[in-house]
Order: C-alpha cells, then structure tokens, then sequence
C-alpha cells in the first residue's frame, strides 16, 4: 500500500513536471493540477496544504534549485539532464533543505524510488549522487 506521503510526493512531481512543457504555465494552473491529483488519491487535509506548500516554495525556487543542480553535475550538461529528473531532484533538494523532520536518508531513498517508477535504474544512480553531494555539501545533512 502506497503511503500518504508517497501520494503528496508524487502529485508534487506531476505538478511540477509540468513547468518543462510550459514556461508560461501559471501558479494557479499548476495548483489546480495538484487539487485535481489529490482529491482522487484519498490524502488527508494536513497533507494536501503540505503539498501545496512544497508546490509553491518549488515554483518559486526552480532557478535556485537549478543552479544547485548545475554546482553539482559531474562531467554532464543540465540541458542533457531529463525533464523528469530535473523534476525529482528539484522535489529533493526542497526536502533537504526545508524539512528538517524528515531524514535525508528517507528523502533520498524517496527519490531513487521516484526515479525508477517515472524514468530508469541508470537516472535513479544519477538523482542519488547528486542529492547525495548536494546533502553533504550543502545542507550538512549526511
């Protein structure tokens, strides 16, 4: 059974997903989109205003998440990294670096898991260095 938390995570994603497709997409269209996500998956109210929230500080903080990214890719180009993965790990590094209360041995392993369900076992190694560098270096989180 699919945890609560893994819903809210994977409506985030799907959310978020969206602003690759479309720069000009709006909050409000987005939010909508994550409402629409949850109302059909059963998740209790406390976690739908949690999913809001991260919905929100990652629209927000998408350049800084980016330029994150960009400090710790080894040997890559963003441009070359996949919508989806750049999706993952922009869901990631807001965890590290805003929930506290969640290890972030848990927010990695929530990451790998997102990966092989919504890309492949070769991008879940990929997320999993860079949240891993990005953890230790930035956050001092590992």
């Amino acid at each position: 059974m699919i945890s609560s938390r893994r819903k809210v995570r994977e409506s985030v994603l799907k959310s978020i997903f969206q602003l690759e497709f479309n720069e000009n997409i709006s909050y409000e269209e987005i939010l909508n989109l994550l409402r629409d996500l949850l109302s059909n998956k059963k998740v209790p109210q406390n976690l739908i205003e949690e999913a809001e929230i991260y919905l929100q500080n990652i629209y927000n903080n998408k350049e800084e998440y980016d330029n994150l990214i960009k400090k710790y890719l080894l040997n890559w180009e963003f441009d070359r990294i996949a919508n989806i993965e750049k999706s993952i790990l922009r869901l990631s590094i807001f965890e590290l670096k805003n929930r506290q209360d969640i290890p972030p041995k848990v927010i990695l392993d929530e990451a790998v898991e997102l990966a092989k369900k919504y890309s492949n076992k070769s991008s879940a190694k990929f997320i999993n260095g860079i949240l891993d560098r990005i953890a230790k270096k930035e956050f001092k989180r590992l």
